[in-house]
């Protein structure tokens, strides 16, 4: 598996993961274009840093690396990586190229 896959998978898994935990009402798809922000998200500001919380910890766990989406690269990078799974799934790719 890619690591554009396992991350991809990671994000995916985390949304789902909230996902279940609303009432089905409530409850979006959840892919690439998948708003993170704003007035349409799946996600209130308290969700987001959960899920956020969620995809660092299984980046390290599955990838062994260290990824910071909550630092001040982060909350200033355009386009903001908390815009949609797709902004968040490149950011994070960005960040492990970097590792590299």
């Amino acid at each position: 598996m890619s690591q554009h896959e396992v991350v991809q998978r990671i994000i995916y898994r985390a949304l789902q993961n909230l996902n279940a935990e609303l009432p089905p009402n409530a409850q979006g798809a959840v892919n690439e274009d998948t708003l993170l922000l704003g007035e349409h998200s799946l996600l209130d500001s308290l969700s987001l840093i959960s899920v956020i919380i969620d995809v660092e910890t299984a980046v390290q766990d599955e990838l062994g690396r260290t990824v910071s989406l909550t630092d001040d690269r982060a909350m200033s990078h355009q386009p903001s990586p908390y815009v949609d799974v797709r902004a968040l799934l490149t950011y994070i790719l960005l960040l492990l190229s970097e590792q590299n």
